[in-house]
């Protein structure tokens, strides 16, 4: 990771993961710019952490570009976070035209040309750029076909991408962090859906702090992937070499969360 004093972007850092990776960075002696689209949020965030707030919306190539700019503007841009992500609930025949383009378009789109961004900053003198995936981007997940797919995405454009850096000579390296469903407002505001269930399979979620500090422990080295906790990612991928298999398996897995979810 860059030295204290280069500058560090975080996407969608007005809470959850976002907020608190960008606490830690600003711990580490970076000067730090967070995004979100809630002015208010975002100035609170700002005031809380000691970081320079942007109001911005990640799904807009435009606004990525403005917030490079920005950044730059404070000094050498060395850390870059793609976090901003949102989740809805539901079978890909039931959500509306509005709710499918709005995860592609904020966990797919916004990462990509967050990574565009940040690559134009970053390829001279080099930096870190880790994008959030999830685990569910390892296989199938009935219930979160469309959020599923966005961060399957994610995960394959993070790794294509280090290898586009590297035929390139470019001194970037790529992160991708798949964590575990975690303790987030994002989490909880679907937690009514039936269709969540399978993300109340473990017996408690991940808080935000271990997410972020999953995420630091990647920013200091060279790790491509990371799952958080790794024992899933392997559970998950079954579902992707034997789908067959793997759906029966999180058939029983959603039984499971569905006890927990409703228990809640």
């Amino acid at each position: 990771m860059g030295a204290a004093g280069t500058v560090a972007v975080v996407t969608g850092a007005a809470r959850g993961f976002g907020r608190e990776i960008a606490r830690r960075l600003v711990a580490r002696g970076h000067q730090v710019v967070i995004t979100d689209l809630d002015a208010s949020a975002v100035d609170a965030a700002a005031g809380e952490l000691g970081a320079t707030g942007i109001v911005a919306d990640a799904r807009l190539a435009a606004d990525h570009r403005r917030v490079a700019e920005a950044a730059q503007e404070l000094g050498r841009v060395a850390v870059w976070v793609n976090n901003a992500g949102v989740l809805r609930a539901g079978k890909a025949w039931e959500h509306p035209d509005e709710d499918v383009d709005l995860m592609l378009d904020a966990n797919l789109r916004g990462v990509v040309h967050g990574s565009r961004a940040a690559v134009e900053v970053m390829r001279g003198a080099g930096g870190h750029l880790l994008n959030v995936a999830s685990m569910s981007a390892h296989g199938p997940v009935p219930g979160l076909a469309v959020y599923a797919a966005t961060k399957a995405g994610v995960l394959n454009f993070s790794t294509s991408l280090q290898g586009d850096l590297d035929l390139d000579g470019v001194p970037i390296r790529v992160h991708a962090l798949c964590p575990d469903p975690a303790d987030t407002a994002m989490v909880r505001s679907e937690r009514g859906h039936r269709d969540t269930a399978i993300l109340f399979s473990q017996r408690s979620l991940l808080t935000p702090e271990a997410v972020a500090d999953a995420a630091l422990e990647m920013l200091a080295g060279r790790r491509l992937v990371r799952s958080v906790p790794g024992y899933r990612a392997a559970l998950a991928r079954t579902g992707a070499v034997l789908p067959r298999v793997g759906l029966g398996v999180l058939a029983r897995l959603r039984a499971q969360g569905e006890r927990r979810r409703a228990g809640a």
